[in-house]
């Protein structure tokens, strides 16, 4: 193959995941109604929201006269909070995010995905900016920016499991985390600890497999990482169970405790379960102020 055959194979097999990821998306953000001016809201900015009724404490100069002028009462003008229009986001692209127990389920990368993208339409949709974590896409709205999460988010990760940041975070914006978090807890603790010390809050989202939940294995069964490089046989998997889901349990409440002392919120989702549920539990999270 040329040189320009073998780049255009590569970017087609790169695009192709995208019109499939877009669609679904699309489809889950239509399952949720926003209201008149989506997430907006009053603060320090340059655009112009609305125009309110003056309050006691407005300046005189913040009065526009004209407008005051058509109802015989004074009215200043509201700008939108910029920085509060902000929203980072972190999908989990490990490759453990690949597993699915079953051929009708999808995987949880499929899921986490179409959960972040469908997000990104409603917000931006709302008039907010979206970005990726780690400076890979500055906050920016636009159906062009659309296209870009969506080609950044269908790309894969070597590591077995995702790492999240905080780096490119804007002080006292938003974010949305949405990963299995069964790797290492270090760089979640991380993360949102430096997001809190600059005034960030958001949502951790976290997808697990029914499977992973129940454990239904017993006698000989070999537990493999997504990527090979971790391994266990057991001859007695069923000895295992109750350790197993111990640790998850305590996995969960160690997310919920994070999430509570740095002013997050916390879910897990399970891929057997509604998209369209889990995506207005992550718009309702991201209206909340903790």
């Amino acid at each position: 193959m040329t040189q320009s055959g073998d780049l255009r194979a590569r970017a087609e097999t790169l695009a192709s995941p995208l019109p499939a990821l877009l669609a679904e998306a699309e489809h889950l953000a239509s399952t949720v109604l926003l209201g008149e001016h989506g997430r907006r809201r009053a603060g320090l900015g340059d655009t112009f929201w609305q125009f309110r009724p003056a309050q006691s404490h407005d300046a005189a100069r913040s009065i526009d006269w004209r407008r005051s002028a058509r109802a015989d009462a004074p009215f200043v003008q509201e700008k939108e909070w910029q920085i509060a229009q902000s929203v980072i986001l972190w999908v989990d692209q490990g490759a453990s995010m690949g597993f699915s127990s079953h051929a009708d389920l999808p995987t949880k990368s499929e899921r986490a995905r179409a959960l972040g993208l469908a997000s990104a339409i409603l917000l931006i949709r709302g008039s907010e900016r979206v970005g990726l974590t780690g400076l890979r896409l500055p906050p920016r709205g636009g159906e062009v920016q659309l296209s870009k999460l969506a080609a950044l988010l269908s790309q894969d990760d070597t590591a077995d499991y995702g790492t999240p940041e905080a780096q490119g975070m804007l002080p006292h914006s938003r974010a949305l985390f949405i990963s299995d978090f069964l790797g290492d807890m270090r760089a979640t603790e991380t993360a949102l600890l430096q997001a809190a010390d600059r005034g960030v809050r958001g949502a951790l989202v976290q997808i697990l497999d029914p499977q992973e939940e129940a454990f239904p294995f017993d006698g000989r069964t070999i537990f493999e990482s997504m990527t090979g490089a971790m391994r266990h046989e057991t001859l007695r998997a069923g000895d295992l169970k109750q350790q197993y889901l111990d640790r998850l349990a305590a996995r969960k409440d160690h997310l919920a405790h994070l999430a509570r002392t740095t002013g997050w919120q916390f879910t897990t989702h399970h891929t057997g379960q509604s998209a369209a549920a889990a995506l207005l539990w992550i718009y309702g999270a991201l209206e909340r102020k903790a």
